[in-house]
């Protein structure tokens, strides 16, 4: 009698299905403000934050779980520090990417051998996944892993908060506020926003603005991203809205707002499960994306900021 095979562990499926079934109680729990033992950003066992896709999954499950640590570590780090995983805790699943060069014979080599002395080399992509624990899963940690919180700030109600609008101010991207929409235009390359008054909680304000100049990323002269036609509802739109949302995400990280939009509804919600439905590796791709995009408008804030400064000097 032939064995049945386990089938293979499929990350991608794995994570796509998990954030479908969330989505499918009609909740996007990343929008929800969050610090985390002072920190915004999930990090390493050494204190680095994650970045691009795992940024995004372990900020969804930290806000999720109720975690008031930042840290994530897999079960051999817990264990070099005399750390033990509590019985019965569910690890959560991460990726990584790197890149292998093989040659005409076949030969695979590691692209950090620095030998692309072959014409006929071909590089290729692969991703792995792995397992990691929060630091609030795990007994035996030293104190250092569960940073004290830090007070909430309060921003009055419809006023400008001034590192976020020094920050937007900043960017090279036509900004005009006006009327009761906000959306990016490319025909004009300009940004339509409603005014900062419109909003009871400034932060959402700095959500949309950053939503809409994460559409302006994708023109051909700045990082000239393209899903094909685009209309309102087709899957090239939900793509793109995939990419506004997480970069609003990754940049609130920094800035210290949530993502936000002015419409949030079945069909929004829609766009998310149709697009992760039908591609299980979409999240990956368009969490690159998002990386891109919030790290290309960080870059243009500091530029203007630093031209700024120099005509002032």
């Amino acid at each position: 009698m032939a064995r049945s095979r386990t089938p293979k562990f499929d990350a991608s499926e794995v994570i796509t299905n998990e954030i479908i079934r969330i989505i499918e109680r009609g909740v996007l729990p990343w929008r929800k403000p969050w610090t985390a033992g002072g920190s915004s950003r999930p990090l390493r066992v050494g204190g680095e934050p994650y970045q691009g896709v795992n940024n995004f999954l372990l900020t969804m499950r930290t806000v999720m779980a109720g975690h008031s640590s930042p840290f994530w570590m897999t079960l051999p780090q817990a264990n070099a520090l005399d750390a033990k995983v509590r019985k019965g805790e569910k690890s959560s699943v991460v990726v990584y990417y790197g890149q292998s060069r093989k040659d005409a014979g076949g030969d695979e080599h590691d692209r950090s051998d620095g030998d692309d002395r072959s014409e006929e080399a071909h590089i290729f992509r692969f991703q792995k996944s792995y397992r990691v624990f929060n630091a609030c899963q795990i007994d035996g940690l030293p104190d250092s892993f569960y940073p004290n919180p830090e007070p909430a700030p309060e921003h009055p109600s419809s006023e400008p908060i001034p590192h976020m609008q020094a920050f937007f101010d900043a960017i090279d991207i036509t900004t005009v506020f006006t009327g009761t929409e906000a959306y990016y235009l490319p025909p004009v390359d300009k940004v339509y926003m409603p005014s900062i008054t419109r909003f009871q909680d400034p932060r959402n304000f700095y959500g949309v603005w950053a939503h809409e100049l994460a559409h302006a990323t994708k023109a051909p002269h700045r990082l000239n991203r393209d899903f094909g036609f685009s209309k309102f509802g087709n899957t090239s739109y939900a793509r793109e809205e995939i990419v506004a949302e997480l970069t609003s995400v990754f940049l609130g990280q920094t800035l210290g707002f949530t993502a936000h939009t002015l419409e949030m509804n079945a069909a929004y919600l829609h766009n998310w499960l149709r697009v992760l439905r039908s591609d299980k590796g979409a999240i990956f791709r368009h969490a690159a994306d998002a990386q891109r995009a919030c790290d290309y408008l960080i870059a243009r804030s500091e530029t203007g900021r630093a031209g700024r400064s120099a005509e002032a000097a």
